[in-house]
């Protein structure tokens, strides 16, 4: 990344260099339901006032806007492409969240070109929107473009079911976000449980396996009941937080919404928009993140 970039970057148009918290919302595999935790998190910290971004981050096959019956006539291509800015491709969803929709390409963020890259970065660094949180909805898997976006964060969510393929994909995941890119805490969310001891037990099963292989550090911040009202509200394209507040499960979205205002943001340049930025896009180099810890 060239001086010019790097300068560009440290000019974000955060009033006063507000810090924003980045979250990555992961999931190992698919069918777990991390969309609908992203956006019905983030529905319900609006809510409480907070100014919420969702970036949909799965670049093969976006859902977020679809999920709320959303169109979006740009999106993160024209970005890349310098047909618009990201101001002009943010969508408006329920309680003025604002999203960036997908592009409908495969391509890995990581097999960006070097003028994509900047585009991107520049990008960012000229954004008008002013926002306290960012929710990165990554792509199901581990491929290159979700351990980027996780890597990037400051907080890793983990979505994970009461399924065996779900249990082996999240820990696949931590394995190789910790291993290969010195990420070792990870939040984990417990999704679709029947109870609160079923949640609990699934994140036994999780945390016996990485206790014992890995050096990491999970956390359950949140159990999320399957309920019926899930069902109806997609029907309605409505989230459950918007059309069934006072549901199990909706009441579980504002638990965790409750719990991310609580949680520092570092102190460090970590905080800033543009460090989530300039470490998306670089390559990472595990020895050197191991050494300065």
């Amino acid at each position: 990344m060239t001086s010019d970039q790097a300068s560009g970057l440290r000019m974000m148009n955060q009033p006063n260099n507000e810090k924003v918290k980045v979250i990555a919302v992961s999931g190992g595999k698919g069918g777990v339901g991390k969309t609908s935790v992203s956006i019905n998190t983030a529905v319900a910290l609006a809510e409480k006032g907070k100014r919420v971004l969702v970036l949909d981050a799965d670049l093969g096959l976006a859902n977020v806007d679809v999920m709320l019956g959303l169109r979006a006539e740009r999106n993160l291509s024209h970005v890349l492409s310098g047909d618009a800015e990201l101001d002009d491709v943010i969508l408006r969803g329920p309680k003025g969240i604002g999203i960036i929709p997908a592009t409908s390409g495969t391509q890995a963020m990581v097999e960006l070109t070097q003028a994509q890259h900047a585009g991107l970065i520049r990008a960012f660094s000229e954004m008008r929107t002013q926002f306290d949180i960012l929710i990165v909805d990554t792509a199901a898997g581990i491929s290159d473009m979700v351990l980027s976006f996780s890597r990037a964060s400051q907080d890793v969510l983990i979505v994970v079911c009461d399924e065996p393929t779900s249990i082996t994909d999240a820990y696949a995941l931590i394995k190789i976000l910790s291993r290969e890119h010195g990420v070792f805490r990870f939040k984990i969310v417990a999704n679709m449980v029947r109870s609160l001891r079923e949640g609990m037990e699934l994140f036994a099963k999780l945390s016996k396996v990485t206790d014992r292989f890995l050096d990491v550090a999970l956390e359950l911040v949140a159990t999320v009941p399957f309920d019926e009202n899930l069902r109806k509200s997609v029907r309605k394209q409505k989230l459950i937080v918007e059309a069934f507040p006072k549901s199990p499960a909706a009441i579980a979205y504002q638990g965790l919404a409750n719990k991310i205002m609580s949680w520092p943001v570092p102190s460090q340049p970590g905080g800033h928009l543009e460090f989530f930025v300039e470490r998306l896009v670089q390559r990472p180099n595990y020895q050197e993140d191991k050494s300065g810890e």
